[in-house]
């Protein structure tokens, strides 16, 4: 079988080759690092991460390389509620990611870029990129210019006479064509820019704009452009053509068609070869947005449902249809999931028992475990399709739990073929939580509440004038890992 996708680019299911026999050059377009990271994030992140798997189980080496956007005016806007400058903002929601990527059993990529540490290659493409005569200097800033690249559109199936201005309308006064796009921009962050994006809690416009984080350049200081950043990030890592590009559908346009644009006229060559677009969860009529505040955040999720039920919730579309969050989807995730665990969980019993025996056999059970076995690939060789593979799996766990309810004594090969099937597919494919459900939610909980009744204890000695015992609870807290932050709101931690 042949793994065949979807290819954004041509719009046709294709198959899949890529450019070594051996390894994939797979990049996911990260976060912008300004919000806790919510649901719809995690859609993307777990499809990724199981299209990883797969490539994977196929043979592949898998060089899988995902960014985090430190550097935008989202994230000057929250200095004073989340950090005292950008990049102090950018690192605590930095962590807030990790540690749901972890919490949601993603494998790890190889690197996770970041901006701010790649700004001399993102120069370097810009100024090749004006070598080259595909983009200008003005007053500073530096666009390209979209009518020199000839397959401008291809991606969005758009031509530039459709497309609408981009960028901030002041800089239309400096540009060539309204469709131009900035790659860099002179000076810092404006803060009109900042200000609609503002929380309760955040410090003035100005102020926070003050820590706006700019360099030196040949065309003076200032900030790279947002989409010049994915390409300089994705070819120092994974060279200049990718196997895979993957991003969420409200990427295509503007922010695809420009990472096209500016690294193929930078190289000369093609920069991905096949495109993967993950399509929005929804929420009500709307895509599930931090923006519009009508999101679910990974931690919540997690700590409300599980890790498995999660996971199922997220899968159980195909990656590249849209997906709705309600209260209906997550319950039949929850019957999903528990319906493979409790399988999965009686196979383990049933064969680890004195009645399973090498004498017995169910022809019903072993022929399920092999359609099993069948169906799972070419569901998954089928564009990814995580539902149909979900699907396959649900079915032969009904042949899992007849043998065990009709059976005297157990067919020990044919449980033991089951076994290996969960654990290959539903836990080594589908990453599901099966025999180690992964939720320490409980654990978690209770260590939040000790922590609390430490600083409520810790508080009250303070207000009593004890400053010296209430060091010492601090410093006992810090030796068991917990990050304790006084403020004016009163404290704050982290666990470890």
């Amino acid at each position: 079988m042949t793994l065949r996708v979807t290819n954004t680019l041509s719009g046709e299911r294709e198959d899949f080759e890529p450019q070594d026999p051996e390894d994939v050059l797979l990049y996911y377009c990260g976060l912008t690092t300004s919000d806790p990271p919510h649901l719809g994030h995690a859609r993307g992140w777990v499809h990724v991460d199981v299209m990883h798997r797969w490539l994977s189980w196929l043979g592949y080496t898998v060089h899988h390389v995902e960014n985090f956007t430190d550097v935008n005016e989202k994230i000057v806007a929250r200095v004073g509620e989340a950090g005292s400058s950008e990049a102090d903002v950018a690192r605590t929601y930095i962590e807030d990611v990790i540690r749901d990527m972890r919490s949601l059993n993603l494998k790890r990529a190889e690197v996770y870029p970041r901006v701010s540490e790649h700004v001399p290659e993102i120069i370097d493409l810009v100024e090749t990129l004006i070598d080259r005569e595909y983009a200008y200097e003005a007053n500073g800033s530096v666009y390209f210019d979209v009518t020199a690249f000839e397959d401008y559109g291809d991606l969005s199936n758009q031509t530039v006479d459709e497309l609408d201005a981009q960028g901030d309308p002041d800089e239309r006064g400096e540009k060539r064509h309204p469709q131009d796009f900035a790659l860099w921009k002179a000076g810092g962050v404006d803060p009109s820019d900042v200000e609609t994006h503002q929380h309760e809690g955040a410090a003035p416009p100005e102020t926070a704009c003050e820590t706006a984080q700019t360099w030196d350049s040949p065309w003076g200081e200032g900030r790279p452009g947002w989409h010049v950043e994915c390409s300089a990030m994705s070819m120092t890592h994974l060279g200049e053509t990718l196997d895979i590009h993957v991003g969420g559908q409200d990427l295509v346009f503007p922010h695809h068609e420009n990472e096209v644009a500016q690294s193929e006229a930078a190289t000369g060559q093609r920069f991905a070869n096949y495109w993967l677009h993950v399509g929005l969860l929804e929420t009500g009529d709307e895509k599930m947005s931090s923006s519009l505040g009508n999101f679910a955040t990974v931690e919540e999720a997690i700590a409300e449902y599980g890790l498995g039920v999660v996971r199922t919730f997220l899968l159980s579309t195909a990656y590249h249809s849209r997906a709705t969050y309600t209260e209906e989807t997550l319950s039949e995730a929850r019957e999903r999931y528990e319906t493979l665990e409790r399988g999965y969980e009686r196979a383990v019993e049933a064969v680890d028992s004195a009645d399973a025996t090498v004498k017995t056999t169910d022809d019903a059970l072993r022929e399920a475990v092999e359609t099993a076995r069948e169906e799972i690939p070419r569901a998954m060789n089928d564009d990814f399709n995580t539902r149909k593979a979900l699907a396959a799996l649900v079915e032969f766990t009904t042949a899992v739990n007849r043998h065990v309810d009709e059976s005297g004594t157990y067919d020990y090969r044919g449980l033991r073929r089951a076994i290996e099937t969960y654990d290959e597919f539903a836990v080594g494919v589908l990453g599901l939580p099966l025999g180690d459900d992964g939720d320490d939610t409980g654990d978690v909980r209770l260590a939040e509440d000790l922590v609390e009744l430490v600083l409520d204890v810790r508080e009250a000695e303070r207000d009593a004038g004890n400053y010296e015992r209430a060091d010492e609870l601090r410093d006992e807290l810090a030796a068991l890992g917990v990050e304790v932050e006084d403020s004016d709101g009163g404290p704050t931690y982290r666990l470890p």
